[in-house]
Formats: C-alpha cells, structure tokens, sequence
C-alpha cells in the first residue's frame, strides 16, 4: 500500500507518526526492549502526549533477528499466528548497551540501535552492513478512512535486489513492483495469487520474514525506491531478519523457524492422469484412458477423478455420482490392480444442495455471520458455506468423510480452493478475520493431509494443493493453478513456480499443457518435457481430455520418452526430494538460488535447476528456437551428450523430443535401470554418470530407497588419469560407472575387463566394491 505521494508529501488524508529514536533502552532474557517516541524528546514535556513505541529485539536461533514493534498492546489480537519455533539448544545472545547505542549479536548477524536522534536500526554480518531502518521508516500510518497502520521501511543497496513473496506469476525480480500478501482466485495472468508468502531474499545475503498471518502490503521500491517498504492494518508489526550469507543458508534457516516439507511417497513422482474437469467421462472413459496408455507403453502411475465424480450442485457431499460410477469401490479396486494410485478431487466449500449443508449446520461446524447465521454466497456452487476448520469437532467431522473415501481405495486429494474466504464472519475460535483469510489454507490443507498420514503412514501422505500461506510447505505437493493454455501461460507459470520455491515449497507442478482451452499440438508437446522435468507431473485440463493421442501420434512419442527419462532419473531426482525436506532447497531452483555469485542469473525466470545439477531450459515457441544463460564451466547435454560451454548465452534449435538439458561440470548423476515407474529399487542396476570430474575432486553420492532411507552410498574421485569409484555403503548387487563428457579412453580395474572408450559403461564384476578407469589420451 502506497501512503506517499512523491517523496516528501503523504498523500491527502494520509498522516505517519515515525520512530525518532530509541529510549528506556533495557535488556531482559535475551531481549533488547526500546521505547521508541514518535517525537523528538528535548525536555520533559515531550514525553506527554503522542504515540511511543514498543520494540522488542531478540533471537529465536542463531544468525536471525526478530523485531517486534506495537503501539495499543491491547488490540492486538493473538489468533491466528503462525507457528515459528525457537531453537531451544541455540547459545545466548549477547546484549551491549552504553550510551550511544545498544547492540545485540546472534551468531554473525548483529543489530545496532542509535539511542540518539535520529532513529537508526541497521543489521550487519561480517562487518558489512546487510539492511537498515532510518528515519521516517518505522512508525503508524493513518490513512484517509483513519485505518492504523503498521509500517517499517528498510534500506536497498544499490544493485541489491528482491525475489520471493510467494507465487507470483510477473518477473522474477521483484523490485519496482507493488505486492500485497492475500491469497485470491485469479488464475496465473495477473499480479493475484493462490499462494502469498510474506519473505522475500535479497541478493545481498539477508532474507526478511513478515511474521503476520493476514494482509501485508509489499512496496519493493516502488513507493520510495531505494527502500522495501511493509505495512500491516492493526497494531503490531513483526519481522524477522534471516542473515545466509547464500540464499541455500538463508532458506535453511526460514524453512527451520517455519517446517520444512515432508517427503512426497516416490509413487507420486511418475505421471499423473486426469478425467479434466468438465468433461464427459464414466468407468468405461477411465478405463479406455488407462487402456490407451497401456497400449502405448506410457507408464501411467496416478489416475485423477477431477470434480464431477460427485453429483452437480452438490459439491462437496463426498459421494460418488451413482448414475456415472454405480459401483466406485469396484471400479477403484479394478484400476488398483493395474498398478495405479487414485487421486479425487476435493474443497472446503459444501453446497447448500449437499446432505452435509444441514448436518454442518446443525452441528455447528459452518462458518458463521456476526447475527449467527451460516455466511453463505452463490460463488462457485449455489448457497456455498465453508468448513469452520477453527473448531476441532469441524476438523473431525470433515476428515471422517476422507476416511470413507480412503476405506474405498482412494490414495492421494486434490485440495482445491481454499482462497475465497469472507471477513465478515466469526470464527468459532474467536479468531480475527482478517488473519484468518489466507491462514485458512493451512488449516485446510492441515486437516487433510493429517487424514492421510493417519491412514497411509507418513511416508505416503501427497496432497495436489492449490491455496497456501506460511507453513504450507510442509503439506506437499502444490500446483500453480489455473492457466491458459498457451506459451505465454506456460512461461507465466514456471515463474510462479520458481518464485514460490524461494519460499521453501520444495515440491511444484502444473497442468501440462495449460488449463483452460484446447492447446496446440505444439504448446502440448512443449509443455510435456516441461512437466516431466518439474518435481511432480500431471495432463490435466479444462474442457478437453489430455490423452496424447487425441493431440497427435508424435505427442505419444514424447510423452513416452519424457516419462522413461525421469523413472530413470528417480535416484537422482529422489535425492533432490530428500535434500528439501532436510535443507528446505526445492527441487525446481531458480539459477539465482544455484548461483547467487553470477550476476548472468540474477534475472533469470525462463530457465531453473532440477535439483543441484541439472539445468532445465523449456522451450517456449512452436518452432523449437530457445536462448538460455549457461554459468562458468563445460556443461555436458543430457540427451546427446553434447558439450556446452559458459559463462554465456546460447541460441538453439530443438525438435520436439528435445529440450536443453545440461549436466553440471563435475556432476555425478545417479540414474535408474527402470523406465516403467518411478518407485523401485535405485540401487540395484544404478549408474554413476560422472561429468568432467575434475582432478582432485571427490564426491559422494547417496542413492535412497523408495521409501527414503539410503539404499547405497558411494564416493568417486579422481586424481590425475584414474577415476575411481568406492562402494562405501550398502550392497546392490550390481552398480556401474559411466565417464560422460570426458576426453580420452580408458580400460576398467575392477570391473568387466576391456578397453574401453570414454562413455561407454563399466559394469562391476559381482560382489565387486570398486571400479577404476585409467583414461589415456585421445590419438
């Protein structure tokens, strides 16, 4: 929200009331509290009249700062509030106050508070500051309807920039744009979005959390341009300064005040089908679907019931429609025994139609108005109300309807929605309004993913998650909503994606090919490579069934070929997984995440890593043209085995079985011996693809398990001619070592005996722990 008009004046109606410096300055259980005048204090009669306030310093684990500032301490209210957890092992801070300032430090990061006019708060690392407060920065605001504000404005160095705030569909960078924090409805073509995160990276080695539940307004120098501005309605305003110095620590450190993600069932990382959604289908559509793919070899791992599997105008009553599905248990029992997971479609809205209206209503798990009267609309189904997950009893009564549908055979939900939520109502819990928009999300998404932790254990429970807010992250996975199907919205939802990545939402997708309207042969084929290479991938549509074949014969082709090449990538791409939930790195990584050094990828947004090592480059025109940014080193093509070579900016042409995918120098890629599925046994008949390993390098390569323990782990180095590899950990029983990449040839110790030319696969013998390569030099 905009308060200035230019730099000096407010805008008409508007009046702010600023921190002229810190006073009464004490230090109580490792918290620094100022009182913090909005006038200048000359003499005892300044201190009469006017608001003072309150800001509390203090440390919830090592290298982060939170500050806390409120001004009427009884209107602010305690409900919701995220959880955001202390570090209970983390050593004390140290506190310093003389007369000049006072100073707290928190592992490296410090802040300094000025005790004199005027207001200054700078936060510093290493000796160099990262961000300040100054003056006219902290403070109120009224503005023209006498709304109070909460406000704090924090330095931009030249050339610094922003990225984050969750999803957001426009350019990557977020300087110059304007950004408010509330979850809406508005598809992926317009400045709204499902998912809001209030914390946002700089490239200057600091992140900033905005420790509130409701609406934050974002100005990321657009209102004053060499400052972040944010501002809260109400009274009391908390930030959190996260110092890295790499974004990886920066996001280490939110993911562990905030959660991380849990690990997505390895299952739900193959191809995912879906009926669309206001298509025509029954058992016989489904099974011709499931048929066709069979018949195609394309491995098929999830098949998707979207909204119509209940009854129109009923939504939702959890029921199968009887007169399209008269026998739903049978039929899942049928797709179950082809190997398949079944997702529903679901959301928290029940129609006034449903037989669970009257029940809700009488049991009072209905969100209520003011007058005690269910809140009720007509948006989206008629009579519309929404679950009261604030109230445990609503909680239970809704996941037992999911049990029901989990006793039948149903493994994974679609939680869509979660975004049209009123302000004009009453929680059951007593919870503020406004704070519970967007947090409603998590209570939604909560609930639903704790059923199916319940019954499937926690290794199995995976969501296909539209609305979130802070915390979400630990309830994957997340998709990015509803997009037109066209390049543009293709390239608008990899943004989106990437963006909401800097907020440690480990796990992506999308709807391959777009949502809305029937794409293009060439826009479908595109986006499949697209897909395949995100975390979790899914043909979903509108109006029209995404089956390839109804497309063209090629787009089978590559469908078929995409699919093959990520099963074979699960060990590699599982790992990925596996470091999110750990670290709180996404899989699908802006290059700035990967490379925060190189100021080729600070704008980068139509490109990304898949995991530490991979780099992905979709193709966003029919006639394959594509320029993409490679950082320092000789990368190796995936597909063809190719040498490209950085830093730079290439031009290719690709057919539509091809896009750029790049192997990182000195990468060792661990690939599967299946192209069937993606859950099976990684270790036995992995590949340890070793990249232009340079001399003296050593990597360690783990190899998980399906279920995400370690199947094997081995260490590969290489000194001078020889490469080795070490089977430290584990027993596959068998394993092989591929140069790719790498000049010379070379003949194998310890594995089939041979001369053998770079890149082509050594196997080891059984029960064999290391295979050498001595390479000899090209003739």
């Amino acid at each position: 929200m905009k308060f200035k008009d230019g730099y000096w004046r407010m805008r008409p109606g508007v009046r702010g009331e600023y921190a002229t410096a810190a006073h009464d300055v004490t230090a109580d259980a490792g918290t620094l509290r100022v009182l913090a005048p909005t006038r200048p204090i000359t003499r005892r009669g300044n201190t009469i009249d006017g608001p003072v306030l309150r800001v509390d310093v203090s440390s919830p684990m090592p290298d982060v700062i939170r500050v806390r500032t409120v001004h009427f301490a009884g209107s602010v209210p305690d409900a919701p509030a995220f959880t955001v957890r202390d570090d209970p092992d983390a050593p004390p801070v140290k506190i310093d106050i003389d007369g000049d300032e006072a100073v707290l430090t928190s592992g490296a990061l410090q802040v300094r508070l000025r005790r004199d006019d005027p207001w200054e708060m700078s936060f510093s690392a290493d000796g160099r500051e990262l961000t300040r407060s100054g003056p006219k920065c902290l403070g109120i605001v009224h503005d023209a309807d006498d709304r109070h504000f909460m406000v704090e404005q924090l330095h931009l160095s030249a050339g610094e920039l922003v990225y984050g705030l969750g999803e957001r569909f426009g350019a990557l960078v977020r300087n110059g744009q304007s950004v408010d924090i509330w979850n809406e409805d508005g598809g992926t073509s317009s400045e709204i979005a499902y998912k809001n995160i209030p914390f946002y990276i700089t490239n200057r080695g600091y992140g900033i959390f905005v420790n509130h539940p409701g609406r934050v307004s974002f100005e990321v120098g657009s209102e004053t341009v060499s400052r972040v501005q944010f501002s809260v309605e109400g009274h009391d305003l908390e930030y959190l300064v996260i110092h890295g110095p790499t974004p990886a620590e920066i996001l280490r450190r939110y993911t562990a005040l905030t959660g991380r993600p849990a690990l997505p069932p390895a299952w739900s990382f193959g191809l995912w089908l879906s009926t669309s959604f206001t298509t025509d289908y029954d058992e016989a559509t489904v099974t011709s679907f499931v048929d066709g793919m069979a018949e195609r070899d394309l491995p098929l791992s999830v098949f998707h019931f979207d909204c119509f599997w209940m009854r129109q105008f009923r939504w939702c009553d959890f029921e199968w429609d009887p007169d399209v599905f008269p026998d739903p248990a049978g039929m899942l029992r049928r797709l179950k025994e082809r190997g398949l997971r079944i997702c529903v479609w679901i959301n928290p809205y029940i129609a006034q139609a449903s037989p669970l209206f009257g029940e809700g209503a009488a049991a009072g798990y209905l969100l209520r108005r003011p007058d005690g009267r269910v809140w009720q609309d007509d948006h989206w189904q008629a009579g519309r109300a929404l679950v009261d997950f604030t109230r445990p009893e609503a909680r239970e009564w809704y996941a037992g309807k999911l049990r029901a549908l989990l006793d039948i055979g149903v493994d994974a939900f679609k939680t869509d929605f979660g975004e049209r939520v009123p302000t004009d109502v009453v929680w059951a819990d007593g919870a503020d309004p406004e704070r519970m928009h967007n947090y409603y999300s998590l209570l939604y998404n909560q609930t639903v993913h704790d059923v199916l932790t319940e019954r499937r254990g926690p290794g199995e429970a995976v969501l296909f998650a539209r609305a979130a807010t802070v915390g979400g992250q630990r309830l994957p996975v997340h998709w990015g909503g509803d997009c037109e199907s066209s390049f543009e919205a293709m390239a608008e939802s990899l943004r989106g994606g990437l963006s909401l990545g800097m907020a440690g939402f480990g796990f992506w997708s999308h709807d391959i090919g777009g949502f809305e309207g029937r794409p293009d042969p060439a826009v479908f084929k595109r986006w499949i490579a697209f897909g395949l290479l995100s975390s979790h991938s899914r043909l979903h549509g509108s109006r029209s069934y995404r089956v390839p074949w109804l497309f063209d014969e090629e787009s089978v082709e590559v469908l078929r070929s995409f699919t093959r090449l990520k099963a074979r990538l699960m060990p590699y791409l599982y790992a990925a997984a596996i470091q999110a939930t750990r670290e709180g790195m996404p899989m699908m990584r802006a290059m700035q995440l990967e490379f925060p050094a190189d100021r080729g990828c600070d704008h980068l947004d139509a490109q990304y890593m898949l995991g530490p090592d991979l780099l992905v480059a979709p193709v966003l025109s029919a006639g394959g043209e594509v320029s993409y940014y490679v950082p320092e080193g000789t990368w190796t093509r995936l597909l063809d085995g190719g040498a490209v070579t950085g830093p730079g900016w290439r031009t290719e042409r690709h057919g539509f079985d091809s896009l750029p995918l790049l192997v990182r120098p000195g990468a060792v890629l661990a690939t599967g011996a299946r192209t069937d599925r993606p859950d099976y046994d990684y270790a036995d008949g992995v590949t340890l693809n070793v990249y232009r390993l340079a001399d003296g390098a050593r990597r360690t390569v783990t190899v998980p398990t399906a279920d995400g323990g370690v199947g094997a782990v081995f260490e590969v180095s290489r000194s001078g001619d020889r490469v080795r590899a070490r089977r430290v950990e584990g027993a596959p029983a068998n394993w092989n070592l591929l140069l790719a990449g790498t000049d010379g040839a070379g003949h194998a110790d310890g594995g089939r005996p041979g001369p053998t030319p770079a890149g082509t696969l050594i196997a080891a013998a059984p029960g064999t722990d290391h295979i050498e390569i001595v390479l000899t030099p090209k003739e």
